[in-house]
């Protein structure tokens, strides 16, 4: 169980550059460069403009695209439970990684963000093939865990009493011998920790798994922890399946239940009754049933593996007004009972207000703005999340007129240079259009990128 500090996702200059057909050396950068931490049992919003990256985000995260640059690690399951093949092959090579690290040459900073989120301050070793053995023993210990897991999981299903037995034996065996693999590497980081540079590695060792490292083989296992509500209900749901098949599809795959097992029925109900589906439905088709409905069906088909992190996008965009709210507080049902995280993607700042804990505004491949949701709707800081929140319908009379942004979003081929919004921006200066602003806290938990309000704000602290 992850404490409230510890976020469920960490995302550190995430890029995705998609290359221009026909056109050599030319990318859409449809994601340049993200730093984002997701929190367990939140809601994150991510609101901006249609093509500013919202939706690439997402589908990067779950690995549907592989990242062009950048890291998005998971800390909802440990090495320990899936020991990814990545860490073996970055051990069985670390002599000359480590050796290249040394030699200051061009692939030196390279080898050492492979090296450092596995072993941290060993890397301070003079004997740098002693860690490398004992974390190598380590990493077969874990292997042999995770084996055992799964074949008691297998068990489990089977309701053999013999089989259990059996399983739970060698997944006593395999964690006795991992604890042990693990003292004797923390036994070498207490002789090392007097080092001075001991710390400055030893904050950068990751217990999560990087998603992007792992092998396709590898990741549908944890397609199970990350899931995905689609847009259109219409196009996302097999016209040739019935609801129960499609519900029953991720369950099968992900072997929640043995085969012919009858508690797979009953769970499926349970689900479509948790999603607002009557039992009667399961043998009807998609063409059968409403908007609202194929959405609930697609809702239930996510659920239905038992996921931790799951991304909305725009999961209420093609629904009417009125079912929108009746799907909005079924998201909120489910999360407050499964203990669920959303990343909620939408261009509706009503909607976004309504569900999320926290809001990310992004623009052009980059987030400009990130606070807590109440903080965000009552200060916007940056220019473009002022103008976004002044286009809200409302019937205030009070309310300032809307903020017209003047011209076409840039192209994300050749993004301007400096702050991209600068073309677009009614504070623009001369510092805008050549040097790219910080992404700065302004006051606790509220980040923005933009000089002028960066320069307004020092003066106002002074």
């Amino acid at each position: 169980m992850l404490d409230s500090q510890t976020p469920l996702i960490k995302i550190r200059g995430l890029k995705q550059h998609f290359p221009v057909r026909g056109k050599k050396g030319l990318f859409v950068k449809a994601n340049d460069g993200i730093d984002l931490d997701i929190f367990p049992g939140e809601t994150f919003g991510l609101v901006g403009e249609s093509g500013c990256g919202k939706s690439t985000l997402g589908r990067v995260l779950l690995q549907l695209y592989h990242p062009t640059a950048g890291t998005a690690i998971y800390y909802g399951r440990t090495l320990d439970e899936t020991a990814p093949s990545y860490v073996e092959e970055t051990l069985k090579h670390l002599p000359r990684l480590f050796e290249s690290w040394k030699s200051g040459g061009p692939k030196s900073q390279s080898a050492y963000m492979e090296m450092v989120p596995l072993l941290g301050g060993l890397l301070v070793s003079d004997n740098i093939e002693e860690a490398q053995t004992l974390a190598l023993a380590r990493h077969e210990a874990s292997k042999k865990k995770a084996k055992a897991l799964e074949q008691l999981r297998e068990a489990q299903m089977s309701e053999s009493a013999a089989r259990i037995k059996e399983a739970e034996a060698k997944v006593s065996k395999s964690d006795k011998d991992t604890q042990e693999a693990e003292a004797s590497l923390e036994d070498l980081r207490k002789k090392l920790e007097t080092h001075k540079d001991f710390q400055t590695h030893e904050k950068l060792r990751e217990t999560g798994i990087s998603l992007e490292k792992l092998k396709y083989s590898e990741m549908r296992k944890l397609r199970r922890d990350l899931q995905l509500i689609f847009q259109d209900p219409y196009s996302s749901l097999n016209p040739r399946m019935t609801v129960g098949q499609i519900i029953s599809e991720g369950i099968k795959t992900h072997k929640l239940y043995g085969q012919n097992d009858e508690r797979q029925q009953e769970y499926i109900f349970k689900v479509m009754e948790d999603c607002g589906l009557s039992n009667y439905m399961i043998h009807r088709y998609p063409h059968q049933f409403s908007g609202g409905q194929r959405q609930r069906i697609g809702i239930a088909r996510s659920v239905a593996v038992k996921p931790k992190f799951i991304v909305c996008d725009e999961a209420v965009s093609a629904l009417d007004v009125s079912i929108q709210s009746q799907i909005l507080n079924l998201l909120q049902e489910l999360k407050e009972k499964e203990n669920l995280t959303y990343l909620f993607i939408s261009h509706d700042l009503s909607v976004i207000k309504y569900v999320s804990d926290r809001i990310g505004v992004m623009y052009l491949g980059n987030i400009v703005e990130l606070s807590k949701a109440e903080d965000l709707f009552r200060n916007p800081i940056h220019p473009y999340t002022e103008a976004l929140l002044s286009a809200i319908p409302t019937t205030d009379l009070d309310k300032k007129e809307a903020i017209i942004l003047e011209g076409d979003i840039p192209s994300p081929i050749n993004p301007p240079k400096g702050c991209k919004f600068h073309t677009r921006c009614r504070y623009c200066e001369d510092i805008c259009k050549e040097a790219e602003p910080e992404y700065l806290e302004y006051e606790p938990g509220h980040f923005a990128a933009c000089h002028v309000r960066m320069r307004g704000h020092v003066q106002e602290k002074a």
